[in-house]
């Protein structure tokens, strides 16, 4: 499943394709201290238990590394095979797997188990790089990222990645807007509108205005447009609909 040179380095992904060795590496049991524990010292390590037979870890392990490498060295993978090395998984009491653990300072900060969406994975190592370079970062970063949950139709990872811009900037209001939104398709409008609050009332942003609309229609029950959305849902290629009921949201 994975090949490593005789040095360590030169470890393969799922996937068949050359992973940094500089980024990402295979661990044992012998070798976790160093290159977990001691290595989080300098910059966050993610560690990434899973096993040959396990499905999800297929799935997620080149998800992990196609991620630490877009992030440029802000934080390094490791992989621990738990049939060959149960010792520290029994320690951090993995009892399924994959399961992932992100380091920082020689402590375990955060993790998660199961298989998640690209983004989702995507937004996990975009809040670790973060929080360990501090709340200067790249925020529009994270909005890009947000934006770009949101268009591939993953309001979870959207939704997360709003929530992490917020903690950055708890004004921000594309931040806002953007979390209210995620709110109001789910249909939960009482959260939508606890977070639009955050905005101030005077605020002239395009973008919060535009959910504020959406909030009012919501509250009239979309009796203005509910004919249009029951068109474009029987049939997403009704142009005639898809204008009408721009035109009904603009108005």
């Amino acid at each position: 499943m994975f090949g490593i040179g005789k040095n360590g380095a030169g470890a393969k992904g799922l996937d068949g394709g050359e992973a940094p060795a500089s980024l990402i590496k295979e661990a044992t049991d012998a070798s976790f201290m160093q290159d977990v524990v001691e290595a989080s010292r300098q910059t966050p390590v993610i560690v990434d238990f899973w096993a040959p037979w396990c499905g999800p870890c297929k799935q997620l392990t080149p998800a992990l590394e196609k991620a630490v490498v877009e992030a440029k060295g802000a934080v390094r993978l490791v992989k621990i095979n738990i049939d060959q090395n149960p010792r520290f998984a029994g320690q951090l009491r993995v009892q399924s797997i994959p399961t992932v653990y992100a380091f920082v300072d020689g402590q375990p900060v955060d993790g998660f188990q199961g298989a998640l969406p690209d983004s989702q994975v995507k937004a996990f190592i975009a809040r670790l790089a973060q929080d360990a370079a501090g709340a200067d970062d790249d925020l529009e970063g994270v909005l890009a990222l947000a934006s770009e949950s949101a268009a591939m139709g993953d309001l979870g990872g959207a939704a997360q990645a709003y929530a992490q811009a917020l903690q950055l900037d708890p004004k921000h209001p594309k931040a806002i807007a953007g979390l209210a939104r995620c709110y109001v398709t789910s249909g939960d409008i009482l959260r939508a509108e606890e977070i639009l609050a955050l905005a101030p009332a005077d605020s002239k942003d395009a973008e919060i205005a535009g959910v504020r609309a959406q909030l009012a229609l919501a509250a009239k029950g979309g009796s203005e447009t509910a004919e249009l959305e029951h068109r474009l849902a029987r049939d997403p290629l009704d142009h005639e609909a898809r204008f009408a009921y721009a035109e009904a949201l603009a108005g």
